[in-house]
C-alpha cells in the first residue's frame, strides 16, 4: 500500500481507510487517511505501507530529528505489538482495550512517555492523573530507560481511606529532652500508646518530634524546658534548623493521623514513614513527603517503588496541595 510524506505527515489515499477500520491506524481524511509518525514508522517497519524515497531507517531518522520520538516510537510498537490499538493524544497515547478499536470501542489507558532520566513534576502528573481518572481511564507512565527498555507505571491519586478508630492518648505532660520529650503516660503501659513513642521503661516514653509537634497542635501534650512552658511554634523553628524537610513531613504527618493512620519513621526504607493502618501486624504503605513544587528524578522514584513492592508495600508520594495532601501511587504493572 503505497503511501506519500509531505514531510510532517504521512498519507493514504481511500484504499488505507481500511488500516482503520479493521486495526484503528490513522485519523480518516476526506481523501483517506492520515499517519502519526509513530504510526508510518510501524507501518513501514512491518512492510504494510511504501514511502517513495524512504525507507524505514530514513523515515524514522527523520523524525528522530525530534529528541523523544524514539521512546515514543518504541512505546508505540510494544503496545501495538501486545495487541492493542493505539491513537495519539490526548497525553502521549489513548490505548484501547484488545479487541477494540477507535470508533467502535473504548479506550482503557491514557499513556505519558518519559525517560528514566525525567523529572516528575508532581503538580503536573496530579493534573494528568485526575484528567484521566475523569474520563475513567487508567494513567499510565511508560517510562523507557537508557538501553530503551520499557517500564509501566499505574498512577493514581487518592484520598486516603479512613483507617477507623483507634485508641486515645490522655493529656500528657513532658520535659524537653534534647529536641525528643520524656512523658509519664497513664496508666504506664508496655507497648506505644495509639501509635506514639517509644517506651524507655515502664513509666517512661520517648516521644520524637514529629509526634511532639503533632500532639502539641492537638492539645494532646504540654512540654516544659527547665519548668517554663514550650511554645509549639519555638519548638518547630528549633527542630526545622535540623530537618530541612520538616514543613513536608509535618504536614502529611498531621494528615495521616487525621486519616486514622499510625505513621512511623520510615528510615530503614529510605522513606519518611512506614505506615499502618491498625489492621494487620505490618505496615501497609511506605509514604515520601513532597514539598509544592519539588520535582524527583524519575530514576528514584523506580528504586522506590522496586523496594515498597519488595516488601508488600504500596509506595504513595504526599504531595502538599492548596487542597491539601494529595496522595500519589506509583505501581508498577503489566500491560
Amino acid at each position: 500500500m503505497k503511501a506519500r510524506f509531505d514531510g510532517t505527515w504521512v498519507r493514504l489515499g481511500n484504499e488505507g481507510r481500511v488500516l482503520y477500520d479493521q486495526s484503528g491506524y490513522g485519523r480518516p481524511e476526506d481523501d483517506g487517511l492520515r499517519l502519526a509518525p509513530e504510526e508510518a514508522c510501524y507501518l513501514l517497519h512491518r512492510g504494510r505501507v511504501g514511502i517513495d524515497g524512504y525507507d524505514f531507517d530514513t523515515l524514522i531518522a527523520h523524525f528522530a530529528r525530534r529528541p523523544e520520538f524514539l521512546r515514543t516510537f518504541l512505546v508505540y510498537r510494544d503496545l501495538r505489538e501486545r495487541g492493542y490499538a493505539v491513537q495519539s493524544g490526548p497525553h502521549d497515547f489513548r490505548v484501547f482495550r484488545r479487541g477494540q478499536r477507535p470508533g467502535t470501542g473504548q479506550s482503557q489507558y491514557m499513556v505519558r512517555v518519559l525517560s528514566e532520566r525525567d523529572l516528575i513534576d508532581f503538580e503536573a502528573l496530579i493534573h494528568e492523573a485526575l484528567a484521566s481518572s475523569r474520563m475513567r481511564k487508567q494513567h499510565v507512565l511508560a517510562v523507557v530507560d537508557d538501553e530503551n527498555e520499557l517500564t509501566y507505571y499505574e498512577i493514581k491519586v487518592q484520598n486516603l481511606p479512613k483507617a477507623g478508630e483507634k485508641p486515645g492518648i490522655g493529656p500528657l505532660e513532658g520535659v524537653l529532652v534534647g529536641r525528643s520529650a520524656l512523658v509519664h503516660p497513664s496508666p504506664p503501659r508496655n507497648e506505644p500508646v495509639a501509635g506514639f513513642g517509644m517506651y524507655l521503661d515502664p513509666e517512661r516514653m520517648i516521644l520524637a518530634p514529629l509526634e511532639i509537634i503533632h500532639l502539641m497542635a492537638t492539645g494532646m501534650l504540654t512540654l516544659r524546658d527547665g519548668g517554663a512552658l514550650v511554645d509549639p511554634d519555638h519548638y518547630f523553628t528549633m527542630v526545622a534548623t535540623a530537618d530541612v524537610e520538616l514543613a513536608e513531613k509535618a504536614a502529611v504527618y498531621q494528615d495521616l493521623r487525621h486519616c486514622g493512620y499510625i505513621p512511623k519513621t520510615g528510615y530503614k526504607f529510605g522513606h519518611h514513614f512506614r505506615v499502618y493502618s491498625g489492621q494487620k501486624v505490618h505496615s501497609e504503605m511506605l509514604v515520601h513527603a513532597i514539598a509544592g513544587g519539588v520535582r524527583l528524578p524519575m530514576s528514584s522514584i523506580s528504586r522506590s517503588v522496586r523496594l515498597a513492592h519488595s516488601v508488600k508495600k504500596k509506595m504513595l508520594f504526599g504531595h502538599q496541595h492548596t487542597s491539601g495532601i494529595q496522595y500519589v501511587e506509583f505501581a508498577r504493572i503489566k500491560l
